[in-house]
């Protein structure tokens, strides 16, 4: 049986330590405000599906494809990356040159049948309240692409199955309450840096139910940085998701894509349009 998250439920244990938990409530919530009572509790709020947000960032800030690597440097740092998984055959993530796993780590490589880790890609997990059949491995594109942008390496001519060159596919979104179990593993795992590309179809929440701005702060109390992207829906030109002060939110002025289609006139004409209005 598959069970779907309803609500999430955000409690605080003051005693024998202080903790807080995220539980799942599968069932219709009829008594909020009853449970709102409760000692403990904090907030009730519903759980949600998030957008997955991209776009060619790394060509468009003009970022040089020759970076010189530094990897004594670079494998001391652990980035927590919560999306919708990785590929961990492509050659992005080999780690040729990398040194030797930080000893600060405390997580494990679980990411299912035939996923294997290396210095690069040190540990994977997979969270999902919709499904039993667990594993990290990307069937998306979205996470490969966002964790290539972390800690990839330069790959020529990527493509997927000779379509779309250079370009990740991505799109289909996940829940909120399996974002907040990635968020505490991240934690428990040593992580120094947390990215996440996410955000709601209809803008920001109120702090006190909005997962990203609880899973973050829980992060930072601990030293860890969030980074999240600012986000894609508007609701206005030049507006942002993900703006919880202890967030670094990163945003992108404009961007040089336009995205057209053929448009097949009475007369047999064949015009070219744009589908997608830059702002000016």
């Amino acid at each position: 049986m598959v069970f779907f998250c309803r609500f999430i439920l955000h409690t605080w244990d003051l005693f024998p330590r202080k903790n807080t938990r995220l539980h799942c409530i599968t069932h219709k919530l009829s008594k909020k405000l009853f449970i709102l009572g409760i000692v403990g509790v904090v907030s009730v709020f519903p759980s949600r599906k998030l957008l997955l947000q991209t776009t060619r960032s790394w060509d468009f800030m003009g970022l040089s494809q020759r970076i010189e690597r530094r990897p004594e440097v670079e494998s001391d740092n652990i980035i927590g990356v919560i999306d919708t998984g990785i590929w961990p055959e492509s050659e992005s993530f080999s780690d040729e040159g990398i040194g030797p796993i930080p000893s600060k780590w405390k997580g494990e490589c679980d990411g299912g049948k035939d996923f294997v880790c290396n210095r690069n890609i040190i540990g994977a997990r997979s969270f999902s309240f919709e499904s039993r059949e667990l594993s990290a491995r990307d069937k998306d594109g979205h996470g490969t692409n966002v964790a290539s942008i972390l800690a990839g390496n330069q790959v020529r001519d990527a493509n997927y199955y000779g379509l779309a060159p250079g370009i990740a596919r991505g799109g289909q979104g996940c829940y909120d309450i399996d974002v907040l179990s990635a968020f505490d593993h991240a934690i428990a795992d040593g992580v120094d840096i947390i990215s996440l590309s996410m955000g709601y179809p209809d803008g920001s929440l109120e702090l006190t139910s909005d997962p990203f701005a609880i899973g973050s702060f829980h992060a930072i109390e601990k030293g860890i940085l969030t980074v999240n992207a600012a986000g894609n829906t508007g609701p206005d030109f030049s507006s942002i998701q993900n703006y919880a002060p202890w967030i670094l939110t990163v945003a992108a002025s404009d961007i040089d894509r336009k995205f057209v289609d053929k448009l097949l006139l009475k007369n047999d004409a064949t015009l070219v349009v744009s589908i997608y209005v830059l702002s000016s």
